[in-house]
């Protein structure tokens, strides 16, 4: 069995490169994501390159052999999976299971995973609008086409919350203070501004949004 930092890492190393179109991770990147040191990340991926994981190349970066992927992928449906059970089976709120999901998605089965999945109903996101990789698939499903970052939408467009990207508990405290939670509908009723906010109308109330805030909310626009 992969041991908790093997799997730590090649998640990390997954979910940057999809931020970047899959290319080769570099350790700087590692470092700041884990909070570790450079050396350290050095060290590692040796032993994840040894291990057929993952392919290093020093000055380029490093990228997931497809052994490396599968796993990053089993341990991203893990977390993703018990966050979905503490919101909906134990009415936790979005901002207090990541850490607790952190902890777990190491401890569970995959065997009990699947149990997970289906006594939920096979959902296909998280609380956090995250897609959650299917038991019988090598990849995780991609965002939807319509979806974009609600700093992208101009004035008068109406709009679906479906994912957002920064889940810091704060951020979505204040999300769910404002009403900006999944699934809610609102209205931009000012594009990106000078200041760099953007204005939308959610629940009968107006919110405004700072640019890097609403870039982290991705929305289907609507009719």
């Amino acid at each position: 069995m992969p041991s908790l930092t093997v799997e730590n890492y090649v998640k990390a190393i997954y979910q940057i490169a999809a931020t970047q179109g899959h290319q080769p991770v570099s350790t700087g990147q590692l470092a700041g994501a884990l909070g570790v040191a450079p050396g350290t990340v050095t060290s590692m991926l040796k032993t994840l390159d040894a291990a057929r994981l993952a392919a290093h190349t020093p000055y380029e970066g490093v990228a997931l052999s497809d052994t490396g992927r599968a796993l990053a992928l089993r341990v991203i449906r893990r977390h993703r999976l018990i966050e979905q059970f503490l919101v909906q089976t134990l009415e936790m709120t979005w901002d207090e299971v990541h850490e607790e999901a952190e902890h777990m998605e190491h401890a569970v089965s995959d065997r009990l995973v699947d149990r997970i999945d289906a006594y939920l109903g096979r959902p296909d996101v998280d609380p956090h609008g995250d897609p959650i990789p299917r038991g019988d698939s090598d990849r995780i499903a991609e965002v939807a086409d319509t979806g974009r970052p609600l700093s992208a939408a101009a004035a008068g467009e109406r709009f679906r919350v479906t994912r957002v990207l920064d889940q810091s508990p704060p951020f979505l405290r204040y999300l769910a203070d404002s009403g900006l939670v999944l699934d809610a509908i609102g209205r931009v009723e000012r594009g990106v501004d000078d200041a760099g906010v953007v204005r939308v109308r959610i629940g009968g109330g107006s919110v405004a949004l700072p640019h890097a805030a609403a870039a982290s909310l991705i929305v289907t626009p609507l009719p």
